[in-house]
């Protein structure tokens, strides 16, 4: 059996995330009580194989707090009875989710007594932080819409029955902020710049014209292989460690050239080695 918990502020997608997984074959419940996680995982568990084998449970800020913060000892119960369990974390920027709920006039459910909306998700992340410190995937939506989010989920967590360490090479602009979601964070802005050739300017990193004027670089090929071979190093330490999910962002000045050469080419790289490798381009239009 393999159990999902998705969580994360409100705004930043759970019911899209929960929804995506129904709609996949997973059995589905939303706003389950902390304190009857462990019952329920080993009641499905013993109905296995004579019900469904993939399960998502929503836990959010609605939870009595005391039992938000025994979540970390509740998730160490779960998984020592041979559970399999993952945590997905979702969250955005402020001045996002206030724009979701202006535009949704959805209420936050910690706005109540008088609570500003801002402070209701400031406290919400504060009871929430038992559950996003554990978390296997951390996913910022921010620069996500529906569709873009269905999609990252779906081959996040839908591959290969999970059964090896789920990477993703994402290529990012610093000019519109580093991906909050990342475990390692690479800058390319120190290498040369197509933007400055102006028959390149308008292409991007995918375009056989950009890949033939960074591939004549020494320096690109050289930060290429000195990432790699970091990864080649430490990638292996994590999944000794059960690391599920990492994220590998590289980052040039407006995310449209250099960056997306180089995650597309590591990506390809490790595709040829492994399962569960995704590329995804977050400022390309």
């Amino acid at each position: 059996m393999k159990l999902i918990v998705i969580s994360g502020v409100s705004g930043s997608g759970k019911s899209t995330g929960l929804n995506l997984l129904e709609d996949l074959g997973y059995y589905c419940i939303d706003n389950l009580p902390v304190g009857l996680l462990p019952a329920f995982s080993e009641q499905m568990q013993a109905a296995v194989p004579n019900t469904v084998e993939h399960i998502a449970v929503g836990i959010d800020a609605r939870n009595l707090h005391k039992e938000l913060h025994r979540f970390p000892y509740i998730l160490d119960q779960i998984k020592n009875k041979g559970i399999s369990c993952d945590v997905l974390f979702l969250d955005a920027d402020d001045d996002i989710l206030l724009k979701r709920f202006s535009e949704t006039r959805r209420k936050h459910p910690l706005t109540a007594n008088k609570v500003p909306l801002l402070e209701a998700i400031k406290i919400e992340r504060e009871l929430l932080e038992p559950i996003s410190s554990r978390a296997d995937l951390y996913i910022d939506t921010s620069r996500s819409n529906v569709h873009q989010l269905r999609e990252l989920i779906r081959e996040r967590l839908n591959g290969n029955e999970f059964a090896s360490l789920s990477l993703l090479f994402e290529s990012f602009g610093f000019k519109h902020g580093v991906p909050a979601d990342a475990d390692f964070v690479f800058d390319a802005r120190c290498l040369p710049n197509p933007h400055w050739e102006p028959r390149l300017r308008q292409k991007t990193g995918l375009d056989d014209e950009v890949v033939t004027f960074l591939e004549t670089h020494q320096d690109v090929d050289k930060m290429y292989r000195d990432i790699k071979n970091f990864l080649d190093h430490w990638i292996p330490k994590f999944e000794a460690d059960n690391r599920s999910y990492m994220t590998i962002a590289i980052g040039c000045t407006g995310g449209q050239h250099r960056s997306v050469f180089l995650a597309q080419k590591l990506g390809e790289h490790y595709k040829t080695q492994r399962d569960n490798v995704l590329m995804r381009h977050r400022d390309l239009p």
